[in-house]
């Protein structure tokens, strides 16, 4: 059913999950158990929650929603970027935070630096779609000396998951390390990039996320955003679009052979110098 352009109304997944006692797939599954109500009569999957109804679950009416929380963390190495408190040195359960909050992207485990946490689901998949273009800036080190030809081809694109990856601002820092910012989140982007050129990250850090940086906060460590800094994210994705707009907005471009680069030099991760080479076709088999 097509909503009004005027309607106030909640997904009632999405209500339950605002109040912070569990994810929208939980109270999907509570709704589905039949132990949800509104305003006395049993909900079903896809129901809607207007200003006023009371909503219970097995009887109980919801509580108001917690208060919005933005908390910015300074990730050290070894920590998973999941909700999933089986996991070992999950970040949850590292944090140990007294409301239910959870991560807004991720950082691999052997990477460190800045990430937010939040209550806030309406936020999440604004920052994080590619096609929003909202930036995240890292420190790469890696293990061999970095070249003007290694720059120039991280910053107009490697082939990588099938895809090439969106032009970039990169920064040679010194011999060693280079400053990066993206706009995409492609999985393990900066060391798949990185190993196409032959190059080996031996530390990876996030610095900055739209315009909060990671400043002084010791690895470990977290604090608040203060008002100001959440206005401007506010203010940042006012205009970004959430789910599926942003899929088409982000849609890769496909693979294309790359433009050798004169006095590239570098390998890909098999060993093989960078340039691109068409697949043998395959001979057809006769039926028999």
């Amino acid at each position: 059913m097509t909503m009004p352009l005027n309607d106030t109304t909640t997904s009632l997944n999405k209500f339950i999950s605002d109040t912070g006692i569990c994810s929208r797939r939980e109270a999907d599954q509570l709704i589905r158990e039949g132990l949800v109500t509104i305003n006395g009569r049993t909900a079903k999957t896809g129901n809607r929650v207007a200003g006023g109804d009371v909503v219970c679950i097995d009887g109980k009416p919801l509580k108001a929603p917690p208060k919005t929380i933005y908390v910015a963390f300074h990730k050290p190495v070894g920590i998973t970027c999941t909700t999933d408190l089986k996991e070992k040195d999950n970040i949850i359960a590292y944090i140990n935070h007294p409301q239910r909050i959870f991560p807004i992207g991720r950082l691999d485990k052997p990477s460190e630096g800045l990430i937010f946490l939040t209550n806030d689901g309406n936020i999440v998949n604004k920052i994080l779609r590619a096609g929003n273009n909202h930036e995240k800036e890292y420190v790469v080190t890696v293990n061999k000396a970095i070249t003007p030809a290694f720059t120039e081809r991280m910053k107009n694109g490697i082939p990588i998951l099938g895809t090439v990856t969106k032009k970039c601002m990169v920064r040679q820092d010194s011999t060693y390390v280079f400053t990066i910012i993206l706009t995409q989140g492609l999985n393990r982007q900066i060391r798949r990039m990185c190993e196409y050129l032959g190059y080996t990250v031996t530390r990876l850090k996030r610095v900055r996320i739209m315009n909060i940086r990671l400043g002084n906060i010791p690895a470990g460590k977290w604090r608040y955003l203060d008002a100001q800094e959440v206005a401007a994210i506010n203010s940042g994705v006012a205009t970004s679009v959430k789910t599926a707009e942003a899929s088409v907005i982000a849609t890769p471009k496909p693979l294309r052979p790359p433009v050798k680069t004169t006095g590239f030099t570098g390998a890909g991760s098999g060993g093989k110098t960078g340039s691109w080479q068409r697949p043998a076709p395959q001979k057809k088999q006769r039926r028999k």
